[in-house]
Order: C-alpha cells, then sequence, then structure tokens
C-alpha cells in the first residue's frame, strides 16, 4: 500500500483551482502500473516522488497525464513542492524533472519556481484550423502582437489571443480539428490550445487538451509560463502577469508569471497557493 495525497492547486480555497495527486514517495509503485494509477484519478495529472538522482538537490518527479508521461507541467511542480513542504522540507527546494532541475521556494500553504529552458516556437497553424479547434470566428483571434504561435518551454501549446472575454466564455472546442492539428504539426503532440485575453497585467485563460483527456484545464502553469515567456520576447521587455483560468469551470485558479532577464537566458517564475484537502492510500 502506498499513501498519496490530493491537492487544489493554484487557489488559496478548497474545490477550486486544479487537482493533483501527489505520490510522496512511489518506490514502491510498479513501473508498468504508474500510467493506469493516473487514469484511475481522472485528474489532468499525478506526480510521482523519488529520491534525487544528485543527492544535492531534494526530490525527482515524474508527471503523468491520463495519457502520456510529460517533462514539464506547472501546477504538478507547484503542487507537489507544497506537498513536501507541507512533508518537512524546504523552503528551497530542487525538483528534478525531465527539462532538468528546477528551483522551488515552498511553505505548506504555496510555492513559486523558476525556470530557464530557452522558449521554442514550433509552428504557426493556420487561423482557420486553430478557430475551428476553439470554436470561435477567425476575425475573433487577434494578431495584431501574435498570430496563433505553437511554443513550448518543455511543454506544447498553441498560444492564441482572442478580442473579448464573451469570445472566451463561448469557446465551444471541436474535437475534429484537434486531431488534425495534431496529424499536422506531431511536434505539438496533442494539439493543445491556450486562448486568452489580456488587459494590461490581467490575462484571462482557457485551456483545452481534448485528446490528452483534457476536455478542458481549471489551471495550466505550464502554458502560462510559455505565453510570459513569449510576451516577454515579443515585447523586448520583463511582464508580470496575473492569469485567471477556471473560472468557465466552476474552479477559479489564479497564477501569477513573472520573467527576468535579457532576451536569451530568461527565467520565468510561476507562482500560487495550493491546499491539501484529501489523503489516502492506495491498496493495489
Amino acid at each position: 500500500m502506498t499513501d498519496y495525497l490530493v491537492y487544489d492547486v493554484f487557489t488559496e480555497t478548497p474545490f477550486g483551482g486544479n487537482q493533483l495527486a501527489v505520490f510522496p514517495d512511489a518506490r514502491a509503485l510498479p513501473e508498468d502500473r504508474l500510467q493506469a494509477i493516473t487514469r484511475e484519478f481522472n485528474f489532468s495529472e499525478v506526480t510521482f516522488v523519488y529520491p534525487p538522482e544528485n543527492p544535492a538537490h531534494t526530490a525527482k518527479l515524474r508527471i503523468f497525464t491520463p495519457t502520456v508521461e510529460v517533462p514539464f507541467a506547472g501546477h504538478p511542480t507547484i503542487g507537489t513542492a507544497v506537498a513536501l513542504a507541507g512533508l518537512g522540507y524546504g523552503p528551497e527546494m530542487i525538483l528534478e524533472l525531465g527539462v532538468g532541475p528546477i528551483a522551488c521556494h515552498a511553505t505548506p500553504e504555496g510555492a513559486r519556481f523558476t525556470t530557464q529552458a530557452p522558449l521554442e516556437i514550433l509552428a504557426h497553424p493556420e487561423i482557420a484550423l486553430v478557430a475551428r479547434a476553439l470554436g470561435c470566428a477567425p476575425d475573433a483571434i487577434l494578431t495584431q502582437t501574435h498570430v496563433p504561435v505553437m511554443a513550448a518551454l518543455g511543454l506544447a501549446f498553441t498560444l492564441t489571443e482572442l478580442d473579448c472575454r464573451d469570445t472566451l466564455t463561448a469557446l465551444a472546442p471541436d474535437r475534429s480539428a484537434f486531431l488534425e492539428g495534431a496529424a499536422a504539426h506531431p511536434a505539438g503532440l496533442d494539439f493543445a490550445q491556450f486562448a486568452y485575453v489580456r488587459e494590461g497585467d490581467i490575462v484571462q485563460a482557457r485551456m483545452f487538451a481534448p485528446l490528452d483527456n483534457i476536455p478542458e484545464d481549471p489551471a495550466t502553469g505550464s502554458a502560462c509560463a510559455t505565453l510570459g515567456a513569449l510576451l516577454a520576447e515579443i515585447e523586448a521587455q520583463d511582464v508580470t502577469l496575473r492569469i485567471h483560468q477556471g473560472d468557465t469551470m466552476g474552479r477559479p485558479s489564479v497564477i501569477g508569471v513573472t520573467t527576468l532577464g535579457p532576451t536569451i537566458g530568461r527565467s520565468v517564475t510561476i507562482s500560487g497557493g495550493a491546499c491539501k484537502v484529501m489523503q489516502g492510500r492506495l491498496t493495489v
């Protein structure tokens, strides 16, 4: 039997934010059962924690979505750091992920982490295809700052700016367009879509990844980090964003994004709260 914890991440209130199951000591779990365990929870991600490969670090994390293991994701990193802080680690930590070591500062109530992974521009999907995937009119997609762009800081998302919150709220994703997009842009894996409306430093956002069994995600730290890096590069200056996500799902989330440094080697810091809502024991 193996203990697990469940956290709501990017919220200070239970039953908001994004759910995360954390196995603080996953050494007893069979390697070939990790994906099945993740599917059983039916959350957007589950993390499995192991001793670090480098003894100077805090822990090694493996992150699974319902369909695949991923090298990096934001809310699992925040939630796992908070869980480890609750177990007596920290507040300063270095977590080993598939993208390399990530520096974190965590308390039992919240955390922040900083990544210096380079921004990758993978593709510029056609506006008509992105509009069909999101379920909006093509002319609702803004292009003054950037056209729809598939970008990554370890995990790929197509980032699209929309004209207003009403458009954002009314989005109705079309799975067939996601299948078409994934075939046309295999580097993006599941053609995940992150759509947003920006008013100064405040961003309203939604993220869809139906091909990864995530019809909609209430908080996507990795996509928010990628957006921050992209905007900082386009504007040639650091940005600070407060991103609201999950409101349309009844799971409001708040994600802090801050960039720092030159274009080459710019760091991105993601911050947010988390609260423990359940704990249990896996019996298989």
